[in-house]
């Protein structure tokens, strides 16, 4: 007898799918995915089959995939299947095949749901898949999310038998003259996974004969910790992540605080990608090195004087834009730059994204671009020239931001304008001015 009441009983428990959701099961063929479609069909589900060929063993994978053919048509099911180049897509992905094989499986899973309308694709992993995971995490490297092994539920992802262990699997099929085939992969401990269930387990059970009830309670422990965990990170995110905008910061000085400090700043920033060993590099320079950055794959961190700074990378520097005599509009970055020319001399007033200058002063074609290391002007109102560099410490200008403040620069290699902060001296509308230009920057 199949045991009906416990797979119901445990998908109701962890909320995996309602009575009327239309199901996507994963088979394989093997006995776990086996009994999982002849359980769904005795507690009525509505339900297809989905099946992958990853055309990796010959006649044995095509045999396979027509058993599985046949298994849906017995349970009067939809059956979905789908052929593979999988070796040719670890190569072109650089990527082992298990790595491919997944990639593969999880992304046409998802296809077939939304043509199809399922609601959850259910996989047929049990208890000693997820003891098998947490090894194999735990040999790799892990952090806490690691620990809890397999989740019943992630998703639109279902694993309505991780009730069951392998054993009683296969005392249920057997019982019941359930049909199946077996991967012949799976004898082989060439996989890392294979050697863990077929070499390490056993010795693990030697020293404890009640191997996965340990386990399940380990995994219980390991879960409502990483939930302590993930409300403690909600906690400080909430209390340390200033947003502004497209960028966050980060005090300095609560980073410090932290205890553990590694542990928690993992914790904060592993969302934008970055590492642990980038982490205590991040920790080694708080005190050192303002100014640094450093990189995810999609974010930068800056460590500025008081705080980090997180932001989004930007992809392609701001190319310098050429503005020529007559131009009344230019183009740079995320700006808009308008040009007016007026012959009374108009000056300016209260709006920093705006400057009136002598039009007699300037050589086209003028130029609009980024800071530069070398970059000086003479602040409106000074006599004595001074470094860029020093005038944006003064006005408490982000390290990061320097880079996109636009300058406008004269023919003569001038700076006429610090966009948005300051005008030249040298190019101010004075009582000899008798035509000016203005510009004005705006925001895209």
């Amino acid at each position: 007898m199949l045991p009906v009441k416990r797979f119901t009983g445990f998908i109701e428990q962890h909320g995996l799918f309602d009575h009327d959701t239309k199901i996507l099961a994963a088979v394989s063929g093997g006995m776990d995915s086996v009994l999982m479609a002849h359980l769904l069909q005795h507690a009525e589900y509505t339900f297809g089959i989905a099946h992958c060929n990853f055309k990796l063993r010959g006649e044995e994978a095509d045999a396979d995939q027509l058993f599985v053919k046949n298994l849906a048509a017995s349970l009067g099911v939809p059956f979905h299947t789908i052929d593979f180049d999988t070796a040719g897509y670890a190569g072109s992905k650089k990527i082992s095949i298990q790595m491919a094989a997944r990639d593969l499986r999880y992304q046409w899973f998802g296809e077939i749901s939304q043509r199809w309308g399922y609601g959850v694709t259910a996989l047929a992993h049990h208890q000693n898949d997820a003891i098998e995971t947490i090894l194999l995490n735990l040999t790799r490297g892990t952090g806490i999310a690691g620990m809890h092994g397999i989740l019943p539920k992630n998703g639109s992802l279902v694993r309505p038998l991780l009730f069951l262990k392998r054993v009683e699997i296969q005392e249920i099929v057997e019982k019941n003259g359930l049909a199946y085939v077996e991967d012949s992969s799976n004898s082989s401990a060439k996989y890392a996974r294979n050697k863990i269930r077929l070499e390490v387990i056993p010795k693990l059970r030697e020293l404890n004969p009640a191997l996965e009830e340990t386990f399940e309670r380990n995994l219980g422990h390991f879960r409502n910790l990483e939930i302590v965990l993930a409300n403690k990170l909600n906690e400080l995110s909430d209390r340390l992540l200033v947003r502004r905008g497209h960028e966050i910061d980060i005090p300095i000085e609560e980073v410090k605080k932290l205890r553990p400090q590694a542990f928690l700043l993992f914790g904060l920033l592993s969302e934008f990608g970055f590492n642990e060993s980038t982490v205590h590099n991040i920790i080694s320079s708080l005190d050192k090195h303002p100014g640094r950055v450093f990189e995810s794959g999609n974010f930068s961190l800056v460590l500025d004087r008081q705080k980090l700074i997180l932001s989004p990378k930007i992809n392609e520097e701001t190319r310098p834009a050429v503005i020529n005599m007559g131009d009344r509009e230019t183009y740079y970055g995320n700006y808009i730059l308008s040009v007016l020319h007026d012959e009374s001399p108009l000056i300016v007033r209260d709006n920093p994204m705006a400057v009136s200058v002598d039009a007699a002063l300037l050589v086209y074609p003028l130029t609009i671009r980024s800071w530069e290391q070398s970059d000086y002007f003479y602040p409106l109102g000074m006599q004595t020239r001074k470094k860029l560099s020093d005038f944006f410490v003064g006005q408490k200008v982000p390290l990061h931001e320097k880079k996109q403040i636009p300058l406008l620069v004269n023919g003569n290699g001038d700076i006429i304008w610090i966009g948005g902060y300051r005008p030249d001296n040298r190019y101010k509308v004075s009582a000899n001015t008798k035509k000016v230009t203005i510009f004005e920057l705006n925001k895209l």
